[in-house]
This record gives structure tokens, C-alpha cells and sequence, in this order.
């Protein structure tokens, strides 16, 4: 790694970026955060991110542009927790919440940006995913058992996004376990830690620091 701390521009509240801090974190590692607002993107960032979103960590010269692809890449440098040690069952689970349950979430919480898509069918799509995900959460606190994996940092953000949607909704729902790991993830230490508050950056700014 280089002397200087990567860059990794984030967005506080996009649950791709949360999972790039909480990756950070986890590895116990250092970044210069640049806090981009999606609306007016500064062309530093533009420059970097083949994608132009976020989050995008530029490590030296490495570009890394997806947040499972960071949370990987921290971890691979320090993963004192074995948060990478999980079977393929835990991939599968990212996989699925990638796909099908993100596609369902977005088509639910955005309506007006797919008016051809029926929001009670696509809530009913990510429904069927979170009953399975209560299902394998019976009887243990975490997806893969008695403690985190990456599935569960990888996930939890996504499921929180959609429980946002409408909570009282979501937490009358016959989803016991679900509710009861979403709740010990959003009131961890470590979550509180990947949420404070971060001024826009622009070119110039002296650099903020996020991490150990």
C-alpha cells in the first residue's frame, strides 16, 4: 500500500457506500473520505470512477469501483474478525441481495422512476427474500451462525433501506428474527461508527480521515 491513506469518495446514506466504510472499519484501516453529493459530482471524482458513482476507493494505482469489490480488498489487508471466513452459502446470500431483493427494493421505495412496475408485486419479491433470510436467522444472532460475516455487513444495509421504506409496515410483519438482527446491526458500535455526518468536498479541502 502507499504512504498516503487511499481516497475513498462516499455518500453517508447509499448502502453501497455504507458497506465500503464498514469494510474500512472492520479492516481497522485509514481513508481520506471525500463525501460526494450525487447532484453535483466534482469532476475529481469523475475522473476516478469509471462508473461515476459511488463508493470509489483509489488505493495508489488501483481503482476500485464496487462496494463488495472494497469491503474484499480492506479485508484481504486485515480482517481481524475472519469477516471473510464464511461458506458459499454466505456469497449466495450477497448474490441474491445484489440481484433480485436490490432490483424488488428499488422498483418498491422508487415508484415514479419504473411507472410500469406494480410496487405491491416487486414488495412481495423482496418479501420472499426476507422471510428467508427470518428462516435462517432461527435460533442465531447472525446469517452464517453465532457470529458477523461479511454477509451480514454486506447485507444489513440493503435490508435497511427497504425496512426505511415503511418500518411500522416492516416491523408488523411475521419476520421476528430479521427484525431482531436488523435492530442489533443498526444499535452496534460499528455501524455508529461507519454514520457520522460529512461536509461536501470540494478540490481543495483540507482531507478528513475515516477509519482506525
Amino acid at each position: 500500500m502507499s504512504n498516503l491513506p487511499p481516497i475513498l469518495y462516499s455518500f453517508r446514506r447509499c448502502p453501497y457506500a455504507m458497506r465500503a466504510r464498514l469494510g474500512v472499519l472492520s479492516a481497522g484501516l485509514t481513508v481520506e473520505l471525500r463525501e460526494v453529493v450525487l447532484r453535483d459530482k466534482p469532476q475529481a471524482f469523475l475522473a476516478t470512477s469509471p462508473t461515476g458513482t459511488v463508493p470509489t476507493m483509489k488505493a495508489g494505482d488501483v481503482i476500485i469501483d464496487e462496494s463488495l469489490d472494497i469491503m474484499v480488498w480492506a479485508l484481504r489487508h486485515n480482517d481481524p474478525e475472519n469477516l471473510l471466513k464464511m461458506s458459499q452459502a454466505g456469497w449466495d446470500l450477497i448474490t441474491a441481495n445484489d440481484g433480485p431483493f436490490k432490483t424488488a427494493l428499488d422498483r418498491t421505495k422508487y415508484v415514479t422512476r419504473y411507472p410500469d412496475s406494480d410496487p405491491e408485486a416487486q414488495r412481495a419479491t423482496a418479501s420472499s427474500y426476507l422471510r428467508d433470510l427470518d428462516q435462517r436467522l432461527n435460533g442465531q444472532d447472525w446469517l452464517m451462525g453465532d457470529r458477523e460475516t461479511l454477509a451480514d455487513l454486506a447485507i444489513a444495509p440493503f435490508v435497511r433501506q427497504f425496512a426505511h421504506i415503511d418500518r411500522a409496515w416492516f416491523d408488523a410483519q411475521p419476520w421476528p428474527d430479521l427484525i431482531a438482527w436488523l435492530n442489533r446491526f443498526l444499535e452496534s458500535p460499528r455501524f455508529a461508527r461507519a454514520m457520522p455526518k460529512f461536509a461536501q468536498w470540494h478540490e481543495g479541502d483540507a482531507p478528513v480521515y475515516f477509519g482506525a
